[in-house]
């Protein structure tokens, strides 16, 4: 065998493939790198965006590095293509392969875009009071796929975000005033005026009721058992609960001082007598056939 005659053949057909390919090799290795750094850039300029517009930041890390992946197969994708690879059965692979992901992910998807409504468009915040998907508590921390929230009685519950934006969400604390509503029922014996001056009274001594809105005090309903008066202070949403007790444990002190009576609900019973009755019946058929 003619060694020597060999490897000048593997010499020109190294040479050959050099020349055909080192190009498209060198070209390759360029776009992966400008890729990689423009991705990088891109994505650091979103991450600025997103840091001035005051996004979560729990959302500005997974869509940077989300958005840094999705670049990343791009430049991939191009870089293979400059070499001879075929890059289309290769997205199709890849498009096939999120599919089957997604549709294994469906739950967790449905949690995702629910959070990344909630954290952009913050119909609540931590640290706030509301109620969804059937609870209610205290927001704790708000995450991608979840939402904690800490009840009046300290038990922590996690609600899956696409539960709570599927249903009603009830935020007691976004606006900075609330009103007490309590309905106060007096005896139809008593004064109505001066029900009213004495409701009067114990809510304006409260320093936490605010002056203005101002409270309403009127008679809401002629009730069975009683006349029932509407008290509807505003305060502010911290003082909320406080307020609320101290009131109907002051009205009930200063009814009782001044002799105003709170009725409890009553019925009242006539007792038949239907032995007399009966007496009375045959009475009036003797007197009739006399």
């Amino acid at each position: 065998m003619d060694f020597a005659n060999l490897t000048e053949f593997d010499t020109e057909a190294l040479t050959s493939l050099m020349v055909l390919y080192g190009g498209k090799i060198v070209l390759a290795i360029v776009i992966f790198i400008v890729g990689r750094m423009a991705a990088k850039w891109g994505v650091s300029i979103v991450s600025k965006l997103m840091i001035k517009a005051n996004v979560d930041p729990t959302l500005k890390g997974f869509a940077c590095n989300i958005l840094f992946a999705l670049s990343m197969a791009l430049v991939v994708i191009a870089a293979l293509s400059q070499v001879g690879v075929e890059t289309t059965s290769l997205a199709a692979v890849i498009a096939a392969a999120g599919l089957a992901i997604g549709l294994a992910l469906q739950g967790s998807l449905s949690n995702f875009a629910a959070g990344v409504l909630i954290i952009l468009f913050r119909p609540f915040k931590a640290g706030d009071y509301i109620e969804a998907a059937g609870t209610g508590g205290t927001v704790q921390s708000i995450t991608i796929f979840t939402t904690t929230l800490t009840t009046p009685d300290n038990r922590e519950v996690v609600v899956p975000n696409s539960n709570i934006t599927s249903d009603v969400i009830i935020n007691y604390s976004a606006k900075e005033t609330r009103r007490i509503d309590l309905i106060i029922g007096v005896s139809y014996d008593d004064n109505i005026q001066k029900v009213k001056e004495t409701l009067e009274e114990v809510v304006n001594a409260d320093e936490r009721v605010l002056k203005d809105p101002e409270p309403v005090i009127a008679v809401l309903e002629l009730a069975d058992s009683s006349v029932n008066f509407v008290v509807r202070p505003w305060v502010n949403t911290p003082d909320y609960w406080n307020t609320r007790f101290d009131l109907m444990a002051a009205i009930k002190m200063k009814f009782d001082e001044v002799g105003i009576e709170i009725p409890f609900p009553q019925q009242v019973m006539h007792m038949r007598n239907e032995e007399a009755e009966n007496d009375n019946k045959k009475s009036d058929k003797s007197k009739k056939v006399a």
